[in-house]
């Protein structure tokens, strides 16, 4: 899963992949302009998650308190 979906970033043009020929062999992964514009831009919703996540689960036990 994790070759999957680092394939798939390097395939969106997130990050590239550099084999070095040693044994064994060396992959390393980088990330590109546009993976680090993306890392910018979600590190604000990585600062709101904590400082939020309690009202979320305050709602969310209102609601399911609600619907059941």
């Amino acid at each position: 899963m994790l070759i999957q979906t680092l394939r798939s970033l390097e395939h969106d043009g997130l990050l590239t992949r550099t084999v070095t020929p040693t044994v064994p062999v060396t992959v390393s992964y980088e990330l590109t302009d546009l993976g680090i514009s993306l890392h910018h831009m979600t590190r604000g919703l990585r600062n709101w998650a904590p400082t939020h996540m309690a009202e979320v689960l305050a709602n969310r036990e209102n609601h399911d308190a609600r619907t059941s």
